[in-house]
């Protein structure tokens, strides 16, 4: 199975640690979290995959190589300028024979890749996009009034829960004609160009563990949780 691994972006909100190191190659325990996203992959069966490449890319061409020693078959799609997340999809070959995940190289989950392809097989939509739950405290009583001013509901401290994009993505090859080879494109405009035509896009709900790595305190949160639970991220 084909799989696309973003690894392009320069990870500005993790500086000045990504001014001399792509995101992607920040350790987690005795590796870069981007091993250990391939090599999850490669267990859930996604033997071929892409890197899309920018920033500092040579680093990573350096450190993966063709991919043998992590058993998958690696290539890289370098851009020579931005094209956002979606757009670099455009001008991957290889993609239009099957349905083929994408995502982005800085997360770190447990979530079964395998169940997801699975998933979006079973139900055969355009795009299936992982998503997971989080909750807005609100640290106030919120009031809720009229036009005349008169109050009609007051809730102390309320939580707001919301599903989020975890930055994981089942397509199939139909999506990228949707695209245009060398045109900037960010997921949410390729989702919103797939809702304006009425084409199917389903949310995978996922319930385990799942963390952007985008800050500083996100990492320090990465290092801490990967060697506490190491074994549920890679088991043996």
């Amino acid at each position: 199975m084909k799989a696309v691994i973003l690894a392009g972006g320069k990870g500005t909100r993790l500086a000045p640690y990504t001014t001399v190191f792509p995101k992607p190659m920040m350790p987690v325990g005795d590796m870069p979290i981007l091993e250990v996203v391939i090599r999850q992959l490669a267990r859930a069966g996604f033997t071929d995959i892409t890197l899309a490449v920018g920033h500092l890319a040579g680093l990573l061409l350096a450190y993966f190589g063709d991919g043998t020693q992590f058993g998958v078959r690696l290539t890289y799609a370098r851009e020579d300028q931005p094209l956002g997340t979606a757009g670099p999809l455009a001008g991957i070959a290889g993609l239009r024979d099957a349905p083929f995940l994408v995502m982005n190289g800085d997360l770190l989950t447990t979530l079964d890749y395998g169940a997801l392809l699975a998933y979006h097989q079973e139900q055969r939509p355009l795009a299936t996009i992982a998503t997971h739950e989080r909750v807005v405290r609100i640290d106030y009583g919120v009031i809720d009034s009229d036009r005349a001013g008169r109050i009609v509901a007051y809730t102390e401290k309320p939580t707001l829960p919301y599903r989020v994009s975890m930055g994981i993505y089942l397509f199939d090859p139909a999506v990228l004609d949707l695209l245009t080879p060398g045109a900037y494109c960010d997921f949410p405009e390729l989702v919103q160009r797939l809702l304006a035509r009425d084409l199917a896009v389903l949310s995978y709900p996922f319930t385990g563990y799942w963390l952007d790595i985008g800050r500083p305190d996100d990492y320090q949160q990465a290092i801490d949780e990967f060697e506490r639970m190491r074994e549920q991220f890679l088991p043996a």
